[in-house]
């Protein structure tokens, strides 16, 4: 298990430097050791942590499981203590927790954009940016910046969320900051907003979403594991990571899913958050080594998971 500490006043500096010192966020950016950068042939290994901005709280069947902020700070700082883990996607209030905990050092910065579609809500595919700028990201540091495109053709908020990414992607590209579009096919289903994760609606997102602003050349896409996911990467040119999203089904087929699909051409890494910072097994720094063991620049490349990954 994790052991993580349980004093509730464990976080309690960062109130007082966010009280007395708000200028401390922007010092811990400026200060810290970036990134080499990207490079084919080395697959990135990022963490994810956006959901809460969503009003999205639950993980499999735990309906508060990220409420606890201070836990969730435990689990990404175990995360980001793995040296496979390249970096975070976060919102800006996850992100600059992190600077002033100094667990950024090194790492891939990618803010979330676009955090107004509430789970739930009536006007859930109106995504507005309600998050990072490209603006604010440049002077971050950032590598990126991260918009979830979720096409709804029956819900008119759609042409909105469009319009609004590519007038972002090309902000983003003004500054040479990479635009990680995350599009889908959505349906209203029985009052809920649902993605339709067929191979044939991924790839109708990835053609609509790569034809967004002026310029693809910043452009990378984060897209989720699907069956033919060969079909699926074969419709775009650009990088590609793998989102992890909601954990269903045994740690084992997850990985094992993973696995074939970070094989393919065109696949930059992993970009997960709720499966492995609230895994089944219950320890995070196990199920990040098991994640980590897969990506091509490991040594451990040829992992198998059944016999590295605890039954649920």
């Amino acid at each position: 298990m994790n052991g993580f500490d349980d004093n509730p006043r464990r976080y309690e500096h960062l109130t007082r430097l966010r009280l007395e010192d708000p200028g401390a966020v922007s010092r811990a950016a400026a200060e810290r050791r970036p990134h080499p950068g990207p490079r084919l042939g080395k697959q990135n290994f990022i963490v994810a942590a956006d959901h809460p901005a969503r009003g999205a709280l639950a993980v499999g069947k735990r309906s508060m499981a990220m409420a606890d902020r201070h836990d969730l700070l435990d689990r990404l700082q175990s995360a980001l203590a793995h040296p496979a883990v390249d970096g975070v996607l976060a919102t800006a209030d996850i992100m600059d927790d992190l600077l002033l905990l100094g667990a950024l050092d090194g790492k891939l910065l990618f803010g979330s954009m676009n955090r107004g579609g509430l789970a739930g809500s009536v006007n859930e595919p109106d995504d507005r940016f309600t998050g990072h700028t490209a603006a604010a990201l440049q002077s971050l540091g950032a590598t990126g910046g991260k918009m979830l495109v979720r096409i709804c053709l029956g819900d008119p908020a759609t042409v909105s969320t469009l319009e609004s990414a590519a007038k972002t992607i090309d902000a983003l590209a003004e500054r040479h900051l990479v635009a990680m579009v995350e599009p889908f096919m959505s349906v209203w289903d029985h009052g809920r907003l649902r993605n339709d994760l067929t191979a044939d609606a991924v790839i109708t997102s990835i053609a609509i979403a790569s034809g967004l602003g002026s310029t693809s050349a910043y452009t990378w896409l984060k897209l989720p594991v699907v069956p033919d996911m060969e079909r699926v990467l074969a419709a775009t040119t650009m990088p590609a990571v793998l989102l992890g999203g909601d954990p269903s089904g045994s740690p084992q087929d997850t990985l094992n899913r993973w696995q074939a699909a970070l094989k393919l051409p065109g696949v930059q890494g992993l970009t997960v958050g709720r499966t492995l910072l609230y895994p089944k097994s219950g320890d995070v720094g196990e199920a990040v080594a098991a994640a980590a063991s897969l990506l091509n620049n490991h040594p451990a490349r040829n992992f198998v998971p059944e016999q590295e990954v605890p039954a649920p």
